[in-house]
């Protein structure tokens, strides 16, 4: 047997990465005898790289290449010969003798899906490995701080992970059809989450990728709406929520949930002053919240889109993948650190809503921004423009809420609508925009109610 034309590089010491050079042969081979085999490995295999021998990558390129270049692609060794030898790369994989005995080594024709398995699970396995030893590299150097190594990793193994049992082929009109028939017999979509509030749920649905940002003055409500509607998605519904908040602690955010719950006066809880009849209401929610494990509140300094990222795997790796994500509030986050200078805050806050938009679509959950108004929409309603250092939060949200307290002209909460506060739906990319809920604000039980019936 004549020796092997190129062989793979490997690290210094090392043993090479793993790989399955025969199921890799076997592959190719399956796709340059039958059309079919080529869209079988497409769905399969990520791209070249998850070939380990560089001639592999090549050809797997020139398939695929002439494959989606004709509307009648002719894909055999001639043709694929013809096509690295346009290409300059004819050499590289050995001559046209290596692509005809790419084809003669398939043990059986027909089980293409087998062999690109094979090929993929080993293409995980070296970015796990090549995953690990930059974290050790990262550790070694000292270059980094420990919780930026940490996120590093998790981002590495997160892309080693793509591509994982994603395969549906269920992806015509006819497949879907049935599906989409019974979501309407349904009346809603399987899918989408709820709010505590009637009114507000006859207009707006918290689907899977979305971004919802619900804007406010200072001190208008919009920590309450956060809190109130993760409380609903865990205590109520039974899923998992996370509150990323840059706002308040973990003992606040305790005191509140736990008021909203129990219907204790906030300012009792947090001034640790309760009455007797105060303890009773407690004792009563404390069954409700032991039990809400899977009810996460992160009050970490400093919070990153990249930290939210990594609570947001461990809880996954936990069994507890959210179903929803609020973030209080948007304009608090930290901005991650990529060397730039002069970044203006409007950049800085566009990136992160950008950055919370694609959180969204990367882990198929609703994801419920606070931001915050400029100082502009004070005594007056809001208007989607008064968001505090950026305009491509319009840009980026799926839903906008914004919340408007209908005050008395001398700033009290004694007008006509003493103890109420409006949420104005300014843009709905799936339903009816301009409406308007109105809700009872019940501030000392730092709860809000619905007024409907």
């Amino acid at each position: 047997m004549s020796e092997p034309l190129w062989e793979p590089d490997t690290l210094p010491d090392e043993q090479a990465a793993p790989h399955n050079l025969e199921a890799e042969k076997a592959v190719l081979g399956s796709m340059l005898f039958d059309l079919a085999a080529i869209d079988l490995a497409e769905r399969i295999l990520t791209g070249p790289e998850d070939f380990y021998e560089l001639r592999h990558q090549i050809v797997y390129q020139a398939i695929t290449s002439l494959y989606c270049r004709d509307r009648k692609p002719k894909v055999d060794p001639i043709t694929v010969s013809a096509e690295l030898l346009a290409t300059g790369n004819l050499t590289k994989v050995g001559g046209a003798a290596y692509v005809h005995q790419l084809v003669q080594s398939v043990p059986i024709m027909g089980n293409a899906g087998g062999y690109a398995e094979i090929v993929r699970e080993h293409a995980q396995l070296r970015a796990v490995l090549t995953a690990t030893r930059k974290a050790t590299q990262r550790v070694l150097t000292a270059a980094n701080t420990a919780s930026e190594i940490l996120e590093a990793a998790m981002a590495d193994l997160q892309a080693a992970a793509k591509g994982v049992d994603t395969i549906d082929e269920k992806l015509s009109v006819a497949d879907r059809w049935m599906g989409f028939i019974d979501e309407l017999e349904a009346g809603k979509d399987p899918r989408a989450l709820d709010t505590p509030w009637p009114d507000l749920n006859d207009i707006i649905d918290l689907k899977p990728g979305q971004l919802i940002t619900v804007g406010a003055g200072t001190g208008q409500g919009k920590s309450l709406f956060g809190m109130n509607l993760a409380g609903h998605v865990a205590l109520t519904r039974g899923k998992p929520a996370l509150v990323a908040s840059m706002e308040m602690g973990g003992s606040e955010l305790m005191a509140r949930l736990t008021a909203a719950e129990a219907g204790v006066d906030v300012d009792h809880l947090v001034r640790r002053k309760l009455e007797p009849v105060d303890w009773e209401r407690v004792f009563r929610a404390a069954p409700k919240m032991q039990n809400a494990g899977n009810f996460i509140l992160d009050d970490s300094p400093n919070l990153t889109l990249g930290k939210i990222r990594a609570r947001v795997r461990w809880m996954a790796a936990t069994g507890r993948s959210p179903a929803i994500l609020v973030a209080d509030y948007l304009q608090l986050l930290t901005p991650e650190s990529n060397g730039k200078k002069e970044k203006t805050r409007a950049n800085e806050v566009a990136e992160l809503s950008r950055g919370l938009k694609l959180l969204a679509m990367e882990f198929e959950i609703p994801v419920v921004a606070l931001a915050q108004f400029n100082r502009g929409a004070v005594g007056r309603q809001p208007m989607v423009s008064d968001f505090k250092d950026s305009s491509s939060i319009e840009q980026d949200s799926n839903v906008i809420i914004l919340m408007h307290r209908p005050l008395a002209e001398d700033g009290t909460d004694t007008g006509p609508r003493a103890g109420e506060i409006d949420l104005i739906v300014a843009k709905n990319r799936n339903g009816a925009s301009g409406r308007i809920v109105s809700l009872a604000f019940q501030g000392r039980f730092a709860r809000l109610r619905s007024m409907a019936g």
